[in-house]
């Protein structure tokens, strides 16, 4: 067997595993009757009604990094929780489905991954951070990871710090 030589890809890759093993236990059936979820650490709640305030509180509880641009990605993403892919796929992001690394997305709709719920949406970007972007440390280098890597546009940075400034 093949040590893996870097412990922060073991970690990841656990939790990834556990994530992914309580999705499928949620879903099971046993003898016709949905097996009940995990206990939630979050002791709000479950409410999958969307609001912007929500979003803030559930990024912050789900550990997202860089919170603040991710609110922003969002913001710019579905032009201010308006667009088709946000309002009939629950897509927060703007986000494809993934092909090289676990998601929560159900499959694809008008060119876009959709989800069961919007926290869905959230809980595969969490997901992406993890597979791309867990040793970026600082706002400009996720901004740097961002303006290479996640959008075309070559304005796409320079949008994210505007609508944090209106913030």
């Amino acid at each position: 067997m093949r040590l893996i030589k870097d412990p922060w890809n073991t970690i990841v890759l656990v939790a990834v595993s556990m994530l992914i093993f309580m999705i499928v236990l949620t879903r099971q059936k046993i003898k016709g009757h949905k097996v009940d979820p995990p206990p939630r650490k979050i002791d709000r709640p479950v409410d999958s009604t969307f609001t912007p305030q929500k979003l803030v509180i559930y990024l912050r509880d789900v550990g997202i990094k860089h919170a603040e641009i991710v609110y922003a990605q969002a913001v710019l993403e579905t032009g201010n929780f308006k667009s088709k892919s946000f309002r009939l796929c629950n897509n927060l992001f703007g986000m494809k489905v993934a092909r090289s690394r676990p998601t929560t997305a159900l499959g694809e709709r008008y060119g876009h991954a959709y989800f069961k719920d919007w926290r869905m949406s959230v809980i595969d970007y969490a997901m992406f951070q993890s597979a791309y972007t867990r040793k970026i440390r600082t706002k400009e280098g996720y901004y740097e990871y961002l303006s290479r890597n996640y959008a075309s546009d070559v304005e796409y940075v320079n949008k994210l710090k505007n609508i944090i400034n209106k913030l």
